[in-house]
């Protein structure tokens, strides 16, 4: 039997979580294993348990999202984190990349992003709420025209020609096993050339990867 994703989630409104919990119930490959109402239970949840997938609210009491997602990220823990927010600010997201975020979701419409995004990031692919992939689109690309930026080649000089493969997929949001289908390659040998992009182009993870991807225009 096929080991279900374990989801924890962060939300200082119960009423959202049990939304969020009746939705994810209606899918036989996810479990929910906890949840939490401010961000020093999740810190305590963790300690004592584990969970694949944290859905993290940015606006939490006693300890906000956003610190303990640096916290998670200075423990270097293995589980995976989607941000839950009520904010469209790119900027800010640009920036909770830095600190280990692995997805984004939108509140006004996490409905029907959910569950998408608990499996895309489960297997190790970044995932956008539509609204915040258009912000963050337009956010690189008005950068790139403010300071004349071009494709450069300074920008994949390090990359061989499959590294540079394995980014563009990762941009246009596949997963680790439709890139091995994709390149004919093992699941093993795409997992290191995804861990030598990282370190590379001094990223943190696939997100990181994705929008490295949008602002030099390689996709």
């Amino acid at each position: 039997m096929k080991e279900k994703i374990k989801v924890h989630i962060a939300d200082d409104h119960m009423i959202l979580i049990e939304g969020i919990i009746a939705m994810l119930n209606t899918d036989k490959e996810i479990k929910v294993v906890g949840y939490s109402l401010t961000g020093m239970q999740v810190l305590d949840w963790f300690e004592k348990n584990n969970a694949d997938i944290l859905v993290l609210d940015i606006n939490m009491p006693e300890l906000d999202g956003i610190e303990v997602l640096k916290r998670f990220n200075k423990k270097k823990g293995h589980q995976r984190i989607i941000m839950l927010s009520s904010y469209d600010d790119v900027k800010l997201v640009k920036e909770l990349t830095t600190y280990g975020a692995d997805g984004f979701i939108s509140k006004t419409c996490a409905g029907e992003h959910i569950i998408k995004a608990i499996k895309s990031v489960y297997n190790n692919t970044p995932y956008f709420s539509d609204d915040i992939k258009e912000g963050l689109f337009n956010l690189a690309i008005g950068q790139n025209v403010a300071d004349g930026s071009k494709p450069e080649s300074k920008a994949t000089s390090s990359l061989t020609d499959r590294e540079l493969e394995v980014l563009k997929l990762v941009a246009q949001e596949f997963s680790t096993q439709e890139m091995a289908n994709q390149l004919l390659l093992s699941v093993n040998t795409v997992e290191t050339y995804r861990k030598s992009l990282l370190k590379k182009l001094n990223v943190k993870n696939a997100v990181g990867l994705a929008m490295y991807a949008v602002k030099h225009k390689i996709i």
